[in-house]
């Protein structure tokens, strides 16, 4: 429906407190609540306000008002859109001022457990709508029109959207009440520790979900779900937390899926064009995942519009377009961003039974401002060839196998196909690592060898992605292209920083070794204050899950600062030991 253009949003007394105001203490009873949401949101549209944020929930949880305005724009459809009924997509945005939420050890602990791709994010909201936009003679415009919006840092959009499904045509016809007790529901449940499978009863119903661990293995499908007997009523299962239906959202562009690979690995701008923001929200999530296990280190919007205050920041022409994935479904984004080398116009979605119509590659110079066909236009050239086979095998299975088959089939495609191009870049890197003989106790280690990409460039003679995928194609080319892409930079500070740790827990179990006590013989008093301190000070790291370090060794890390400290003078004691 059409929100108008006028006014921005507004805030509307909740039915469930006062406005937004201020962070909860670390002691405050919300604290499980926000392991896995930050807030619940209530946005109604109000004819004479636009947009207005009905109620937040928990109500001391601080929004800014650029926060909140842009909330209150994405949660419903533009009025190009004619979205009506119950519709279902997501968003993100930036946040602003800081962090203002204190981020406790159990957060560190679950990210630390969980792949790169999946960690929450520290510098950005998601937000999980279902929107309700119905005639309702009742109401004055003759629409009932509200959105209940769930905004979370972490990316499983397939629990929240099974979660809303269940939760939000509840509260639309009991309101406030409703919400309270599902917020107090949601206060009860088990932190999202990686590795372990979860039940969550939320409403009458146990949500069953499995959080994904970097230590599972890649393909290897869902685990093995808990027994059942116990549990009345039966759960539902999920059998992702975060997976979309990934043959789905790429059914009109299969014939592109590489192209499109490459793009997202060189972190190039994109603009997806869809008629509704559930397809260009899922189109966005469906490209960002698709580089998994590496981490998507650009910039993306699943859902986006004028109003959004990054609005100017992205549409400038004053310097290159920045490295985004951008979703939309205003046309009037085709004229605005007409500079932007890639465009992907998506036409309304076909029946899941249907052969999917292919888009076309097409010019830029093609686009239309106001009538624009779908397609993909860009004038990229791949640097690999495209894997007939398999789109061969996909379209070939549309009216034979289930999709979820079909998103098996692609997923493994592209896991295998990111996997054979990262594989040299991390046998490489592991090159760079000083040999462990060469860490000793006393002596502050060595350091990582520098990344020298000519030297890495040469390596793949013998040790490159020829070996594991038999796609062909100037590979040397794209790794250039790719040192100069976020995720280039993004993948080697993630691994430094793994290897630097590694390095530093090296020498700590080094010093936990040796005999100390023969050490401190000819050592100053400072110099033994010293080690306490280091000592310390990795302990504590460890402890906070910074380091791979074995329970054994930090036993003895405890015992050897014990020893030292009972080495000293008692004033000295005193200090390091204070009663």
């Amino acid at each position: 429906m059409d929100q108008g253009s006028g006014a921005g949003p507004h805030r509307a007394r909740g039915r469930l407190g006062a406005p937004s105001c201020g962070a909860r203490a670390p002691g405050a009873p919300w604290a499980r609540f926000s392991a896995w949401l930050e807030c619940v949101c209530v946005v109604t549209f109000d004819l004479e306000l636009g947009q207005a944020l009905e109620l937040v929930y928990p109500s001391d949880f601080q929004l800014t008002d650029k926060e909140k305005s842009s909330i209150c724009y994405l949660s419903f459809p533009d009025s190009h859109s004619g979205c009506l009924g119950d519709t279902q997509f997501s968003f993100r945005i930036r946040q602003c001022g800081g962090q203002r939420r204190p981020w406790h050890t159990d957060d560190r602990h679950c990210d630390s457990g969980a792949p790169v791709s999946l960690q929450r994010e520290p510098a950005h909201y998601f937000g999980y709508v279902y929107v309700r936009q119905v005639k309702d003679s009742s109401v004055r415009r003759g629409y009932f029109q509200k959105s209940l919006v769930l905004v979370s840092r972490l990316p499983f959009v397939r629990l929240f959207q099974a979660l809303l499904s269940l939760v939000a045509p509840e509260y639309f016809d009991k309101l406030a009440p409703c919400l309270e007790a599902v917020c107090n529901e949601i206060d009860q449940w088990p932190a999202p520790v990686p590795g372990q499978t979860l039940n969550l009863p939320v409403m009458g119903v146990v949500l069953q979900v499995h959080i994904p661990s970097s230590a599972d293995k890649p393909e290897s499908g869902p685990p093995k779900q808990c027994s059942h007997k116990n549990l009345l009523p039966a759960p539902v299962v999920l059998t992702s937390v975060h997976e979309l239906d990934l043959f789905r959202c790429f059914r009109p562009v299969l014939a592109h899926v590489q192209l499109l690979w490459e793009l997202m690995l060189l972190g190039e701008p994109l603009l997806v064009l869809a008629p509704s923001p559930a397809v260009s929200s899922e189109m966005v999530l469906a490209l960002t995942s698709c580089l998994q296990p590496l981490k998507f280190c650009c910039d993306y919007r699943p859902y986006f519009t004028v109003h959004d205050s990054e609005f100017k920041e992205f549409t400038t022409r004053t310097q290159a377009p920045p490295s985004v994935v951008l979703g939309v479904t205003n046309p009037f984004f085709i004229k605005t961003l007409q500079h932007w080398p890639h465009v992907l116009r998506i036409g309304e979605p076909k029946m899941p039974g249907d052969l999917p119509k292919q888009v076309k590659l097409k010019k830029p110079s093609r686009l239309k401002t106001l009538d624009t066909k779908p397609g993909l236009y860009t004038a990229y050239t791949t640097y690999l060839q495209r894997d007939k086979a398999l789109l061969r095998r996909l379209l070939k299975g549309v009216q034979k196998r289930p999709s979820d088959v079909q998103t098996a089939g692609l997923r493994r495609h592209l896991l295998e196909l990111t996997q054979s191009f990262i594989s040299p870049l991390e046998h490489y890197m592991a090159s760079l690592m000083p040999l462990k003989k060469s860490i000793t106790p006393w002596k502050t280690p060595p350091q990582i060898h520098p990344f020298r990409q000519d030297d890495f460039l040469r390596s793949l003679e013998r040790s490159g992605p020829q070996l594991t995928c038999l796609l062909k194609g100037d590979w040397l080319g794209l790794y250039r292209r790719f040192f100069k892409s976020p995720h280039f930079d993004g993948w080697y500070r993630q691994r430094h920083k793994e290897m630097a740790q590694k390095l530093e827990a090296l020498h700590l179990e080094a010093i936990c070794e040796a005999n100390i006590e023969i050490w401190m013989q000819d050592k100053s008093e400072v110099e033994v204050v010293d080690l306490v301190l280091k000592l310390r000070e990795r302990l504590v790291r460890a402890q906070g899950h910074q380091l791979p370090v074995k329970e054994a060794t930090l036993k003895r890390a405890r015992l050897y600062i014990e020893t030292v400290i009972g080495s000293l003078p008692k004033d000295l004691q005193v200090v390091l030991c204070p009663p």
